[in-house]
């Protein structure tokens, strides 16, 4: 099935997770997957959270941002990949003047 997230409109998500700024999202999916075209600007972040039920992996299209994940920092940048496991925590923010764009797949986790 073609996602083209160019046909959805970007949703504004103001101190999303406790962040600053506003996460801009596109989102799909279904019962089993949440799939989302991200969007941070300068000073903009997703906050702290962790992931319960669920994991989450992020691929980044442009831009830079920082990912804090278990207390590390890593810079990510387009063509890298964050996964964040079931019960891990981790937020993202953008610190550059070019926005951060990514792409997210958060999946419903079977027990």
């Amino acid at each position: 099935m073609k996602i083209d997230f160019s046909k959805f409109d970007f949703a504004a998500n103001p101190a999303f997770k406790g962040g600053d700024g506003v996460f801009e999202v596109k989102t799909a999916g279904d019962k089993d997957n949440k799939i989302m075209y991200g969007k941070l600007s300068k000073g903009s972040s997703i906050g702290m959270h962790r992931h319960e039920g669920t994991a989450e992996i992020i691929y980044v299209i442009s831009g830079e941002g920082a990912m804090t994940a278990e207390g590390a920092e890593e810079i990510l940048r387009p063509g890298d990949v964050h996964y964040c496991p079931q019960g891990g925590t981790h937020s993202f923010r953008n610190d550059h003047d070019e926005p951060l764009l990514f792409f997210a797949v958060v999946p419903t986790l079977s027990k």
